[in-house]
């Protein structure tokens, strides 16, 4: 790799209930891949450790953090909790010349394809909205008010789906995750991405 690595950023969006943090796992099993660590004002829920999928701050923190301009992007989800990708993760994965997975919003991917249009955006999609409610519900995390908020707002995220690169059905876990692998592989191998190397390797032919 070239010293001015520049990391492939992997955006992967999709409804609460589809999948989405399953297959980012996939993902993150290509080697050269780390995660972007989201920070949000929600508090953790069970099993949930701070610093491993999300960096939990107060609400006055995530406030400082936006006056800094430390994000990328940051929206307000559902009208009660901030997340927001912090752009160090990008410097980091310049760093350690790795690519990074974005596991973000709609309304995130949107910020971030303004300021990174290079970046690869994949929309995970549930086979059906009762199959959604069914993964829903199977959680036991939503009162019947938070699941049709939820649903409602699949439907409007989904809507969305022409703004992006990629769609996978995530229907078969593991036809899905082999799908998410294969696109962050084929941009890897995108023309554009390895002109410099393979001039470097056209030098080494002489003339």
């Amino acid at each position: 790799m070239a010293d001015s690595y520049e990391p492939l950023i992997l955006i992967v969006s999709g409804p609460s209930g589809s999948g989405k943090s399953t297959l980012v796992k996939k993902l993150l099993e290509l080697p050269g891949t780390m995660l972007s660590i989201s920070a949000t004002t929600r508090p953790p829920r069970a099993g949930e450790k701070d610093g491993e999928w999300y960096h939990f701050v107060s609400d006055e923190e995530f406030r400082r953090m936006v006056e800094r301009g430390e994000f990328l992007e940051h929206a307000r989800v559902f009208g009660k909790h901030s997340y927001g990708t912090p752009k160090k993760w990008l410097e980091e994965a310049r760093a350690r010349k790795c690519d990074l997975v974005l596991e973000i919003d709609v309304q995130g991917a949107e910020q971030v394809r303004k300021k990174l249009p290079e970046s690869i955006a994949i929309f995970i999609v549930p086979p059906s909205r009762q199959e959604l409610e069914k993964r829903i519900r199977a959680r036991g995390q939503d009162d019947e008010d938070e699941i049709g908020r939820r649903l409602e707002r699949a439907r409007l995220e989904m809507e969305r789906y022409v703004d992006y690169d990629y769609l996978v059905i995530n229907e078969d876990v593991n036809r899905a995750g082999e799908a998410v692998r294969a696109i962050a592989l084929g941009a890897r191998s995108e023309t554009k991405r390895n002109g410099e190397r393979v001039r470097q390797i056209l030098k080494s032919f002489g003339g």
